[in-house]
């Protein structure tokens, strides 16, 4: 998408997984950064992914390709400064074109019975978490469906999804915050089968980012709508 000699914005397709999370022959993004960015790392340089989406989210991913500029966009990170909009295909129409979820969110299993580790939950006892939300497009295919934009005002895990799911409108492809949560654990026992795909509709949740900002740099990296999710939108 676009590059400098302190950074390195792509967009990551969906099903890509970001870091490796165990010793695996699987490629991930951070192996195939390090072979495009050999000769920067031969030179003292090195790879640090700004902002790590879900291996399902497809979109826009910032890199530093040195020390100063990794310590300055985490620095613009925590200080919120880096803004973020993200594109959803949602179930349902939502009644206004233009809402916010305002709901801290915890982990369920601290407060509750989840068989899903990271399944993330709203409760009183969460961290502040924020998301806008405006409705782009609303269409019918065999049921209602919207393609949203959401803008997090807050970044914790899995946020756009648990958002839009306490809303009403969950993420289409969505095996947690879906229509069950036993699509996601068929999915880890089996894969991917015509069963799920006959209850999901899309093999991974529909989120993508769209774009980042930093403004007061003049910096902003756009990502187009993922193939798949425009296939979806017709």
């Amino acid at each position: 998408m676009a590059e400098t000699e302190e950074w390195i914005a792509i967009n990551k397709p969906a099903l890509l997984q970001v870091h490796p999370s165990k010793p695996s022959h699987v490629a991930t993004l951070w192996h195939l950064l390090r072979e495009l960015l050999a000769y920067e790392l031969a030179n003292g340089g090195q790879v640090s992914i700004i902002n790590r989406l879900d291996r399902e989210t497809s979109g826009v991913v910032l890199i530093a390709k040195s020390k100063g500029a990794a310590r300055h966009f985490c620095m613009l990170m925590e200080r919120g400064r880096i803004a973020k909009e993200y594109v959803a295909l949602v179930w349902g129409w939502p009644a206004e074109d233009r809402f916010a979820v305002d709901a801290p969110l915890l982990r369920q299993g601290v407060h509750g019975v989840s068989r899903i580790y990271l399944k993330q939950c709203v409760h009183r006892a969460g961290a502040a978490a924020r998301t806008g939300f405006e409705v782009v497009r609303r269409f019918e295919r065999e049921g209602r469906f919207a393609l949203v934009r959401a803008v997090p005002e807050t970044g914790r895990m899995h946020q756009i999804r648990v958002h839009l799911a306490h809303a009403g409108h969950p993420v289409v492809g969505d095996k947690i915050y879906g229509p069950s949560e036993e699509h996601y654990l068929r999915f880890i026992e089996t894969g991917w089968t015509g069963e799920l795909e006959g209850a999901l509709l899309m093999r991974r949740h529909a989120l993508h980012c769209a774009a980042m900002e930093i403004a007061d740099e003049g910096l902003r990296w756009e990502a187009p709508l993922a193939g798949d999710m425009a296939a979806f939108l017709g």
